[in-house]
């Protein structure tokens, strides 16, 4: 590398004869790069997407079987109160289903 070539990269306005010229005189040269704003990439995103989306999936599934749960109950109940008849305790009875026909 020949001692009078600048070091790094110049700007593509800064000609050479230029920088060569102020190296002689002794000004002092400022060059001022610019760099990228760094921004998030995009993996930085996606954890907290599939985070959030997994929980809201769990919460979903476990919501509807809850209800399926419910659901079941509820036609149990039926089907024993249906086939049980009147529930008796202590002299008071309890219908849990109407009568069929009257």
């Amino acid at each position: 590398m020949n001692d009078r070539e600048p070091p790094g990269t110049l700007a593509p306005h800064i000609p050479a004869d230029l920088y060569r010229q102020a190296q002689t005189t002794g000004q002092p040269i400022v060059i001022v790069t610019h760099t990228p704003a760094q921004g998030r990439p995009a993996r930085a995103y996606l954890l907290p997407i599939v985070v959030i989306t997994t929980g809201a999936l769990g919460i979903v599934g476990t919501f509807a079987a809850v209800l399926a749960l419910l659901d079941y109950a509820a036609h149990t109940a039926a089907a024993i109160a249906g086939a049980a008849g009147p529930i008796g305790i202590g002299g008071l009875t309890l219908k849990l289903t109407r009568p069929k026909g009257k």
